[in-house]
């Protein structure tokens, strides 16, 4: 199978644009019309979810390379819900979506094997079937390698948490160890893996989440890890815009994936989109916010560039 990274920046290249949709299904905000029933019932609460997902990703699958499922939500429902999800990563891909699993795993030695071995590969190579998975860096180096090995070589992906875009996380990335701050040097480490793992597109394997509410950072750990994908949080509801995202990226508008998932998958909810739509419209909503989304990347970032090859 060719490598994760490769894949990754063909899929990027194809539908030319970063944009990378969260599938973030928050049960307070579903349309109403998904929402009748007992809201106690975990079974008909996880249909719901199924049919909202997928729905999300029949209309931007023509639109964008891959998903980002945030596995709480689902995990949430108790096992209905973990089926559901099985059958959104199995929709999604058979839509011809890369599926990065938002799941910020991580232990230390066979228990880290055991998560990589769950999550890891598609194509019958897992039994969740991700493609990329996040993961938590905090354990230390080994226990990373699990998760690097398998991927390497069952051609998926492992994006470690770098700089996050919460204001919390200042609490211990901002540290300062041994003259530079913490997320430095997991970003030095991070960077190390993905040169060691490099592909044909000259990413590696391991990419970073860095988010796009640090500017500056997110523009200085693009210098520090040249060879590292990035995943980047934050866009959208939680702030951050076109033009703070595009140092993430390559002046050829690869090397970074742009999340956004409440401002999408609930744009039925906020203007323009609630007026226009409505929630009986809400796939339309999705359309019109991913393609705003696009277009906004496309003027004021790199991404521009995705069509001129």
């Amino acid at each position: 199978m060719l490598a994760f990274p490769d894949r990754l920046e063909a899929a990027v290249r194809r539908r030319g644009t970063p944009v990378l949709v969260g599938l973030d299904p928050r049960w307070d905000m579903l349309p109403d019309g998904l929402r009748g029933g007992d809201p106690g019932d975990l079974g008909a609460r996880a249909g719901a979810v199924e049919t909202f997902c997928c729905g999300v990703i029949d209309v931007v699958a023509p639109m964008v390379a891959a998903v980002k499922p945030q596995v709480a939500f689902f995990e949430q429902l108790g096992p209905a819900g973990m089926a559901v999800l099985a059958r959104v990563i199995a929709h999604a891909q058979r839509a011809g979506l890369l599926v990065i699993l938002d799941g910020k795993r991580n232990d230390i030695g066979s228990t880290a094997v055991a998560y990589a071995k769950a999550f890891l590969g598609s194509s019958g190579q897992s039994p969740w079937g991700a493609d990329a998975l996040t993961v938590s860096p905090y354990l230390g180096a080994d226990s990373l390698e699990p998760f690097v090995d398998l991927a390497c070589q069952r051609g998926a992906g492992v994006f470690v948490l770098v700089k996050t875009s919460n204001p919390g996380g200042r609490m211990l990335q901002d540290l300062v160890a041994e003259g530079r701050p913490v997320y430095r040097h997991v970003a030095d480490h991070v960077e190390a893996l993905a040169a060691a793992t490099a592909g044909r597109c000259g990413y590696g394997v391991v990419g970073a989440v860095v988010g796009a509410t640090y500017p500056e950072q997110l523009a200085e750990l693009r210098s520090a890890m040249p060879h590292a994908w990035f995943l980047v949080p934050g866009f959208g509801a939680q702030g951050a815009t076109a033009r703070d995202v595009a140092a993430a990226m390559d002046p050829r508008g690869t090397g970074a994936v742009i999340n956004s998932s409440r401002a999408l998958i609930f744009a039925f909810r906020r203007e323009p989109f609630a007026s226009r739509f409505g929630p009986e419209r809400w796939q339309q909503a999705v359309e019109a916010a991913t393609r705003e989304m696009i277009e906004g990347l496309r003027a004021d970032t790199p991404a521009g560039r995705l069509g001129d090859s």
